[in-house]
């Protein structure tokens, strides 16, 4: 149960972001934003969370995941270290997913040449 679960919580975001791209005039990095946005919201007004129980790997995987990665970890470090936490918290709780991008896009810049095809 847990798979269809992750499915169709993962699949209901996409298909959400898949209308907007087809819908609106939005870029698409304003909708990535915005889900991140969307996942700090929801985090912080308490309902990412049973979102995440339910949903597994469907609802912390995509970017409304790292979001809420984001709010929980300024919410702890705040609790830790009082208003400095909502400078170091956020970055803190997400550093592994910050470090695996940029090494990714260093191992593909090497691999691959980067630059205009024109």
């Amino acid at each position: 149960m847990a798979y269809l679960n992750a499915f169709l919580c993962g699949g209901l975001l996409c298909a959400v972001g898949q209308i907007l791209i087809d819908r609106t005039r939005l870029t698409p990095a304003r909708i990535l934003t915005g889900y991140v946005v969307a996942g700090v919201f929801l985090s912080a007004v308490g309902l990412y969370q049973p979102l995440a129980d339910w949903g597994g790997a469907g609802a912390t995987v995509p970017l409304t995941g790292f979001g809420h990665a984001l709010a929980k970890g300024v919410e702890k470090a705040v609790a830790e270290q009082g208003w400095l936490g909502v400078l170091t918290g956020g970055l803190s709780a997400t550093a592994g997913g910050i470090t695996t991008a940029v090494v990714s896009a260093v191992v593909i810049a090497l691999i691959f040449k980067p630059g205009d095809k024109r």
